[in-house]
């Protein structure tokens, strides 16, 4: 075909239609989204012909005279509907509101109050003191541990035969059938804590959790346990000094696992406890100093079946001791070398969770074929790994090659020299996969001449404990120096607990350091006995920047040293499948560049990652209400670091009001009288006081707690001060609103007035009042003002919805909203309407909000009024010429983003204008009465491509199909052998590897939805234009349209002729779409290194170190059908075992 994208004929016959200046189309080259060539699309052409008829449609519109569209639809009619709507609306929410007389409260007593602007640098370096001031004292439980566990082992004497019995997680409180209890699980009292999510607990001494598969009496085990009992004390002095604290815990190198305080451990469905600490972020941190690590992998044909099996677990395991203060790259090599990634060639990515997880994948699709050749694979490594560290990039500290084969190596050592010697500054660790030991010697001289280890994995279960092995020869210059760095992970969900829902979707960080022994027989081999650790929840530390002092709109969040948000109130670290909530693949590695995206340059950014402290303004979209909506706001963003962390913290202020605190004062009588009424309540995760450390304090509503501190109940106490006293001053001026709604309920006595459910308003202090007009069994929407329903109630994020869309609407303006019920089983209906206004005071040419007030009423309610308005007409003495009752008009009353409130069909209630009438919505674009407002998601989830591998062959042969059940019932077999701990001894093995085989089933079988970034539009009535009218040409018939604003709302009202049908003209959709990248932006933007900040500490290599301590052969005894199990599989071809 001949033809491009500068010129597109609008139609089949250009001849019959006249259209002058027809457009010409070219592609956009600032687009970075999915920018393919019309060449590449067959369906180009057909696609933009039919956006060129829309394009003239509307153009020619516009041409054609107004006067006729008049005589059918009105203006004035309109106009006058829209008004009395608007005036007889405005007068039912002032009544039933009250907000005339709350705004005349807070007038009375302007004279007395203070509006002061907030000093934002000051707030945010006062808010990192605090933060500071609570993580120090962390570190000082955290330090005590240490020191108590190292004076333990000092003491304690290796006893191969100690006979110990322990309080055991999970075998606590277990009987057997004579109803005694089983071997280590005596009686452990436990209670339930508020402190700790309410958990059943025993704050009085800890438990020990080991995984399935380590051996509960090993003799390391056991004497690893009877030393770290002389913690137990010291967790209770800890928790006793600082009742803040939470989780405490000592992860032994040897596998278990020692928590304060203690809890009953549940299994998993398959009865296997997965758990093991040594794999888990804190500890590995902890452990190690950040590294470069090259994977090579042997796809030689020696390693099909079940070597390659192995092989892909141990790499596995291997990317899941990385952490996000890594760098990895894998280099598979036969014949020849190439990168699994080829958008990686040459370089080390960041092994946060995102690359990890596409390594995974790129891993599970590995084949073998070919001869093993080493020395080319090697030279790669190398030379990666030297470039990165001339460059200074990656951690600029250790660097390992991990070898994975099945021992066929040879042309090694000219490589070792040329790379390596003298300095051995890389070091090599070998993994020798099945149980042929011919080539053990070659790959333990490999290990041991490069300063590594050498461990052999003949089964699945042997990956985790010999792979854990190079973790302890990493961590020997740091134990021989005995420097004990403190860590602090980034963000991550509490996994230990899975017995908590509340608990396991918390978003913590740990603080963590290693313990070495102190031995001077063991001093060169630097012997790590493990890591102590203690938990913060995220939650209770952002409570140090309290809500009240950031505004409506402000917000303060941190980010960590690699730039990835660790506390943002946009940070959406879950989603939904099916029912169930859970964590999204990659959230804890989510960019402040991906939240705060319009920070385009990245200044915001880069300034946090360097520790500054300063200020930055930014225009930004915020999106509400799930992305339906947008405020258009300007931010004042302050930063600053929190010392002795990797952390940095910013808080956000709004210009405008959001610059602006109010100060009031009342006396403390007269505020408690007003702060105990029924129906007031404040806001339940604000700090008003602090009751979470006594335990007398803990049954304390934060409303009952500042009453026991006003009166002075409770001297003991802690409170912010002016948080109450602004409490009390709001009570004070709220009070008659009370009143007033009580009066109105008690007049209401026509059942058309019963149509108004609930009045409310809400303070910049959290306090919140409201009041039914109806029964509670009436209410339309009781989850309203309801503490689950997070949109509608103050949190510790963000202030009401209600609240911050009437803090932008203009003055003695109302801002209506259809309320949905929530749930994945929710009917997709509205329940109800709210409608709330601002109320302001201003000071010294100061304005700042006090409060919101509003009501939420029928949807039904709603629409009578407007039916009964549009009875109204121009017309004296005489019936009215037109209706929205007439069969020739739809009347629809739209909010300001075009979402329907009010409709002659019922079903149309709460859905876009767009998707109702494209033609309509497309004009009103196109007009400049609605504006197109482009958002981008990069949290987002999409599904997978539909992938159905049995749709291009409908066909099975016979023997492709007895191949297939074969190799199902192989493996069958070899997960019955696993459940039988064919591999290994009967108390460890079998249960780790039936845990991976399960996992990677169930893995793949609900893996729907995957990371995404996407783009939504949202559209957005301009104020400035209030009414417009139009005629839309849709081919054989005209559409004719009027819409005017509603007065002192956010609504307009839409008639059009429904006669006309406009189908040519698409619907106009509010949905997201997916952000598609061609092959080369997606390998730019995977390959793209931001700018990060490393640790500050490294330990590399010590000179005392014992190099020679390097390993040796694992036990290589099994069970004989294991043998036996290749030689069945060898018969398979080897697509089928790749």
């Amino acid at each position: 075909m001949g033809w491009a994208c500068s010129f597109l004929s609008p139609y089949p016959d250009p001849s019959r239609i006249s259209m002058p200046g027809l457009p010409r189309f070219y592609p956009n080259p600032g687009s970075t989204h999915n920018q393919a060539s019309c060449y590449q699309q067959p369906g180009a052409w057909a696609f933009l012909r039919k956006t060129t008829v829309i394009l003239w449609l509307l153009l020619s519109s516009t041409s054609l005279a107004p006067t006729w569209g008049q005589t059918k639809i009105p203006l004035e009619t309109v106009k006058l509907w829209a008004e009395t709507f608007g005036r007889g609306l405005y007068d039912t929410v002032t009544k039933y509101s009250g907000s005339l007389l709350l705004q005349k409260k807070y007038k009375d007593v302007e004279s007395s109050l203070k509006i002061e602007e907030v000093d934002g640098l000051e707030l945010v370096r006062k808010f990192s003191e605090d933060m500071e001031n609570m993580l120090r004292r962390k570190v000082e439980a955290v330090k005590s541990l240490v020191e108590a566990a190292e004076e333990a082992d000092l003491n304690h004497e290796f006893n191969a035969s100690l006979v110990f019995d322990y309080y055991n997680s999970v075998l606590i409180n277990e009987r057997d059938e004579n109803g005694d209890y089983v071997e280590l699980g005596a009686e452990f009292v436990l209670e339930s804590n508020a402190h700790f999510s309410n958990l059943r607990v025993n704050t009085s001494i800890s438990s020990v959790q080991l995984p399935t598969n380590v051996y509960n009496k090993d003799p390391d085990i056991l004497n690893g346990v009877y030393m770290s009992e002389a913690l137990n004390p010291v967790f209770v002095e800890n928790f006793q000094r600082d009742p803040t604290l939470t989780w405490q815990y000592f992860g032994s190198s040897t596998g278990f696992f020692r928590i304060y305080p203690g809890i009953k451990w549940t299994p998993d469905e398959n009865g296997v406890i997965t758990f093991d600490c040594r794999n888990r972020g804190w500890y590995i941190q902890a452990a190690t100093s950040p590294k470069d690590i090259v994977i090579l992998v042997d796809m030689s044909g020696s390693m099909k079946g079940l070597r390659m099996a192995i092989a892909k677990h141990t790499i596995t395991t291997i990317l899941d001791t990385l952490g996000e203060n890594d760098f990895v790259n894998i280099i598979a090599y036969n014949d020849y070398v190439h990168y699994i990634e080829p958008c990686f060639k040459g370089i080390l990515v960041q092994a946060d969770r995102d690359n990890r997880e596409h390594f995974k994948q790129l891993v599970d699709e590995l084949a073998v074929k070919g001869v093993g050749i080493v020395d080319q694979a090697l030279s790669e490594a190398f030379q990666i790994l030297k470039k990165f560290q001339e460059a200074r990039q990656g951690s600029v500290c250790n660097q390992a090659i991990m070898l994975i084969t099945d021992g066929a190596v040879e042309g090694y050592e000219p490589v070792f020299k040329k790379y390596n010697w003298p300095d051995r500054k890389v070091r090599v660790f070998t993994y020798l996969i099945g149980r042929e030991v011919s080539f053990a010697d070659r790959l333990k001289w490999i290990a041991c001449n490069n300063k590594g280890y050498y461990t052999q994995i003949s089964t699945l279960a042997d990956a985790q404990e010999n792979v854990m092995e190079y973790l302890h020869v990493l961590s020997r210059p740091m134990v021989i120096n005995h420097d004990h760095d403190i860590i602090w992970t980034e963000a991550y969900m509490d996994s230990k607990l899975s017995t908590s829902k509340a608990q396991s979707l918390m978003l913590l960080t740990t603080v963590a350091m290693p313990v070495f022994s102190k031995k001077n027989e063991t001093r060169s081999h630097g012997i790590l006995l493990g890591v102590v650790g203690s938990d913060v929840t995220l939650k209770e530390l952002m409570k140090l920047a309290p809500r009240y002092k950031l505004g409506v709109h402000g917000y303060a969040f941190m980010n960590t040293n690699n730039g990835y948000i660790l506390s943002h109130p946009d940070l959406r670290p879950l989603y939904r499948e099916g029912k169930k909530l859970k964590p999204k693949p990659n959230y804890n590695s989510v960019d402040l560049s991906e939240v705060e995206w319009e920070d385009q340059a990245e200044i915001l950014r880069t300034a946090m990652i360097n520790r500054e402290t300063g200020s930055f303004t930014m225009d930004v979209k915020v999106p509400l209400d799930k992305g339906k909506r947008v405020l258009f706001l300007t931010n004042d963003y302050f930063f600053t670091d929190i010392s002795d962390t990797p952390f940095s913290l910013g808080v956000v202020l709004s210009q405008g009001h959001g610059e602006y605190v109010l100060l009031g004062n009342t006396s403390v009588e007269e505020g408690l009288h007003d702060l105990l009424h029924p129906d007031l309540t404040v806001a339940s995760d604000w700090i008003y006081c602090i009751t979470d450390i006594d335990p007398d304090h803990r049954k304390l509503s934060q409303l009952e707690a500042m009453v026991r501190f006003l009166t002075g109940e409770d001297p003991d106490l802690e409170c912010d001060e002016e948080l109450v006293r602004e409490v009390l001053f709001d009570a004070v001026v709220t009070a008659p609103m009370e009143a007033y709604w009580t009066a109105l309920a008690l007049n209401i006595s026509d059942e058309s007035e019963q149509g108004v459910d609930v009045a409310f308003l809400g303070t910049r202090a959290g306090l919140l009042r409201s009041s039914f007009f109806v029964g509670s069994e009436k209410v339309s929407d009781r989850m309203f003002l309801m503490p689950d329903d997070e949109t509608s109630v103050f949190t510790m994020d963000n202030f009401p919805l209600w609240y911050r869309q009437a803090s932008e609407q203009p003055a003695g303006s109302f801002v209506f909203n259809l309320r949905w019920v929530e749930g994945p089983e929710s009917p997709r209906e509205p329940v109800a309407v709210t409608a709330s206004t601002a109320v302001t005071v201003t000071v010294d040419k100061k304005t700042a909000i006090a409060a919101a007030v509003g009501i939420q009423m029928k949807v039904e309610f709603l629409q009578r009024q407007f039916w009964a308005a549009t009875e109204q007409c121009s017309a004296v003495g005489g019936p009215c010429p037109k209706s929205c009752g007439d069969s020739d008009l739809d009347c629809f009353v739209i909010d300001n983003n075009g979402f329907i409130l009010i409709s002659e069909r019922s079903q149309e209630t709460g859905r876009f204008l767009g998707e109702v009438d494209g033609a309509v919505m497309t004009q009103l674009l196109n007009m400049g009465m609605f504006k197109q407002v482009t958002m981008y998601d990069y949290q987002a989830m999409c599904k997978l491509p539909d992938h159905h591998p049995s749709a291009a062959q409908p066909l099975v042969s016979p023997i492709s199909a007895l191949l297939m059940a074969t190799r199902w019932l192989m493996s069958e077999l070899l997960l019955f052998l696993l459940e039988w701990s064919a591999w290994g001894s009967w108390h460890d093995r079998g249960a780790e590897a039936k845990t991976v085989f399960h996992h990677s089933h169930k893995h793949k079988k609900q893996d729907l939805l995957h990371p995404c970034d996407t783009e939504y539009p949202v559209f957005v009535h301009q104020t400035a234009i209030q009414e417009t009218n139009g005629i839309i040409d849709c081919g054989g018939c005209q559409k004719i349209f009027v819409m005017q604003q509603i007065p002192k709302s956010n609504l307009l009202l839409l008639v059009t002729d429904p006669t006309c049908d406009c189908s040519v003209f698409p619907p106009v959709l509010q949905e997201a779409t997916e952000v598609k990248y061609n092959a080369s932006v997606k390998c730019d933007r995977m390959r793209s290194q931001k700018p990060r900040r490393r640790p500050d500490s490294c330990h590399a290599f010590h000179p005392e170190e014992n190099a020679q301590d390097c390993g040796g052969a694992s036990d290589t005894t099994a069970w004989l059908p294991l043998f036996l199990l290749p030689l069945g599989a060898w018969v398979l071809p080897p697509q089928l075992l790749r």
